[in-house]
């Protein structure tokens, strides 16, 4: 978000959170880029704001307080509701002292197939993974959203999403709910365990889509992989995730930089 965007979703953060009887006398930025995710102190309380506009929230909390219901390791909510202030939507979760240490491949293997596992057992409404690529198709499509994109490289990106969209689909692999996005960035290495968090990008398909967000190692050690279709995924993915750098409304740190670098990288692939 932009600084006054910041500013604003901060003041909305602050004021849910004071009206539920949580003390706020500071806030601390974790991340910044389409969302804005806060500390706040000394309540010790997560918060995540989004713009009103934004739609998956809802779903997010839904998942992830049935997650936690099964035993799953995921992040705790602070409080199981979406709530929306002035233009932006905030959902309220536990805090976790993060360990400053690597987690090691066996262990994230481990706590994704838990999560997989928790997930067989949630039935509710999510979209296909080919929902999340047909998203990328019509980005890349429009001449509006990607100024950018140099004609060469769309045709080069459409063509891959289409070829690769159509190959995942085919495989015949059992399908069930995903993560959607479980890369190191979404797992927390915390004095209770190893968690995930961030579930608004959850969507059905093989595990294969999941496991192209983990490192290399992690797939190694997670069982009855498929790895040609994990191969076919992790294009898939970069394909998909080049794809986001480009557009015009994109906040990701230094996105337009990894849009060029990710686009060479999957020529490559």
């Amino acid at each position: 978000m932009q600084v006054e965007a910041a500013q604003q979703a901060t003041q909305a953060a602050v004021s849910i959170a004071s009206s539920l009887g949580l003390t706020v006398y500071d806030s601390v930025v974790l991340h910044n880029s389409n969302k804005l995710t806060l500390r706040l102190r000394p309540c010790d309380v997560l918060a995540q704001m989004a713009p009103a506009a934004h739609q998956y929230a809802q779903r997010e909390v839904d998942i992830a307080q049935r997650l936690f219901e099964v035993g799953s390791p995921v992040a705790a909510l602070e409080a199981p509701e979406v709530f929306a202030r002035d233009d932006y939507v905030v959902t309220l979760w536990t805090y976790y002292e993060p360990l400053n240490r690597a987690i090691p491949p066996a262990g994230y293997a481990e706590a994704l197939g838990r999560l997989h596992a928790g997930m067989r057992r949630v039935d509710l409404p999510t979209p296909h993974f080919t929902d999340r690529v047909s998203e990328a198709q019509t980005l890349v499509a429009d001449r509006d959203r990607t100024p950018r994109l140099a004609d060469t490289d769309r045709i080069f990106l459409a063509g891959t999403l289409d070829r690769l969209r159509r190959v995942v689909s085919d495989s015949g692999r059992p399908e069930q709910l995903l993560h959607g996005e479980p890369h190191p960035g979404n797992l927390l290495s915390t004095p209770v365990g190893l968690l995930f968090v961030d579930f608004e990008t959850c969507c059905r398909g093989p595990v294969e889509f999941d496991l192209a967000h983990a490192p290399d190692e992690v797939a190694d050690r997670y069982p009855g992989v498929d790895h040609h279709l994990l191969r076919d995924c992790r294009t898939l993915v970069l394909a998909m995730i080049t794809t986001w750098r480009w557009d015009r409304d994109d906040q990701f740190p230094d996105g337009h930089r990894l849009g060029i670098e990710w686009l060479s990288q999957l020529r490559k692939s």
